[in-house]
């Protein structure tokens, strides 16, 4: 990131910022080393430019929420682009200036400055159009362009990332404080664990400018990573700030909130439609193929109707986090002996999966890089051949719904596409025809009548008896 100014001396930014232009300096964080140094420092016009430079050892050890994809921590895009992680480093490195402190100059703490800022690979999950929603109603002047994924494939179309440049005059601890906000948010994701405090570090920077942006709940969601309970009790602050009735600020909120009406995560509801189709199955061997760091196993070991499950990922640390949270040390004999972990590839057959009554692909098959489909429907559908089968994906044309996505992208980083319900139902059918199976299909999550559940569920089914379909 660089920040110049033209203000006359313009040299007068490396007070302000407390970094001497004439010397590069070092600070340490978390994640690596953020190196601030001025690339022209003149009367007429200094910039300042803060580049961080990522440990990857230091990111894979700090990483608490990506547990799921092991690869993730390893090949990504966190040393390249402005996230979170930059966000940190420019808190530290500039911390006397967000708080508005200068010894040398305090006569320019509180005066607007001409500034421009230029990020040229800003992580932002919404495109440059939600870049332009959060800086334009603070008085920038916003140019964001979309980043191509490869210049020389123009077909490939636009990657995720935006070169955002702002221009305006602004007191430069303003500007400092909504740019630590904005790069966590635009990104909509944070590389370390979110709790209250959290809550303090966003009003504090957001003071003066949040609770009069017309984007403050999205900006408040996103930044306490979704949590529903940290966001409400941001938005409750704001609104005393403000000095405004709650309602105003989040229209979430109950009309009586004596009796508050908390709908159940959609994650929970996911996870209730399985286990309703693995019952009305009569499943008692259950294979939980994809199943990442245990989200569901626990569920399905809570079932009393099943009596064996069986994870299986392709990523060992995943398997050693679900073990965890499962406490297998500690289980009691007769309830271990009910599950076990398996280290297997989904794309290709394994003789250990095959004879089982049901399989759960949820939320898995988007994971997955569509040539790589096929390989999936073999092992899973011809040689594995449970009885049922119970697919879940997100429903792309319900992602509208979702303010986080107003302007395109998909729901996880990790996905490599999204269905719409008719592509749901094209893959789902050919999957069932080739393979000797019957389809029918589920939403959970409200039926929005324009567009359909969050998510799409569909259950494969085979008489028993019928012949597999190589």
């Amino acid at each position: 990131m660089t920040l110049s100014t033209t203000h006359r001396p313009a040299t007068d930014l490396g007070f302000l910022l407390h970094k001497n232009p004439a010397r590069a300096q070092q600070v340490e964080v978390s994640t690596g080393t953020a190196h601030v140094f001025y690339p022209e420092a003149t009367d007429e016009r200094c910039t300042v430019a803060l580049l961080l430079e990522v440990d990857p050892i230091a990111l894979v050890r700090g990483n608490r929420g990506n547990e799921g994809f092991a690869l993730g921590q390893h090949v990504n895009d966190r040393p390249y682009a402005a996230s979170s992680l930059l966000a940190v480093a420019l808190g530290k490195a500039f911390a006397s200036a967000r708080r508005g402190v200068s010894k040398e100059r305090p006569d320019l703490v509180d005066q607007a400055l001409p500034l421009e800022v230029h990020l040229p690979a800003l992580s932002c999950r919404g495109g440059a159009e939600l870049a332009e929603r959060f800086f334009a109603p603070l008085g920038w002047q916003v140019e964001a362009r979309a980043v191509p994924l490869d210049e020389q494939f123009p077909e490939w179309g636009d990657s995720r990332h935006v070169d955002l440049r702002l221009r305006g005059t602004q007191r430069l601890a303003d500007a400092i404080n909504q740019l630590y906000v904005a790069l966590p948010v635009l990104d909509d994701a944070k590389h370390y664990w979110v709790s209250t405090d959290e809550i303090d570090k966003l009003l504090r920077a957001g003071s003066g400018w949040l609770a009069g942006h017309p984007d403050r709940e999205l900006i408040t969601q996103r930044y306490l990573a979704h949590q529903r309970a940290l966001s409400g009790q941001a938005m409750a602050r704001l609104a005393e700030v403000d000095d405004a009735d709650v309602d105003t600020f989040d229209d979430a909120v109950a009309a009586t909130p004596e009796v508050p009406e908390r709908p159940a995560p959609l994650a929970q509801l996911r996870q209730g439609a399985v286990l309703a189709v693995l019952r009305a199955a009569g499943a008692h061997r259950v294979l939980d193929l994809g199943c990442g760091s245990g989200a569901l196993l626990p569920a399905l070991l809570a079932e009393p109707s099943l009596t064996e499950v069986v994870g299986v990922d392709v990523s060992s640390r995943a398997l050693e986090v679900a073990a965890r949270r499962l406490r297998l040390d500690r289980m009691p004999e007769r309830q271990r002996a009910r599950i076990s972990l398996l280290q297997s590839a989904l794309t290709y057959t394994d003789a250990r999966l095959a004879g089982y009554d049901a399989a759960v692909l949820m939320e898995v098959v988007e994971h997955l890089d569509p040539d790589r489909l096929p390989a999936l429907e073999h092992a899973v559908f011809a040689a594995a051949a449970p009885s049922t089968v119970v697919v879940t994906t997100p429903n792309a044309e319900h992602n509208v719904r979702y303010p986080a996505l107003a302007g395109g992208g998909l729901r996880h980083r990790d996905h490599r596409f999204e269905w719409t319900r008719a592509e749901f139902a094209e893959w789902a059918d050919g999957v069932a025809a080739r393979r000797g199976y019957a389809v029918r299909y589920l939403g959970v999550g409200g039926d929005d009548p324009e567009v359909g559940p969050p998510t799409q569920v569909a259950v494969f089914t085979r008489a028993a008896g019928q012949e597999v379909a190589a």
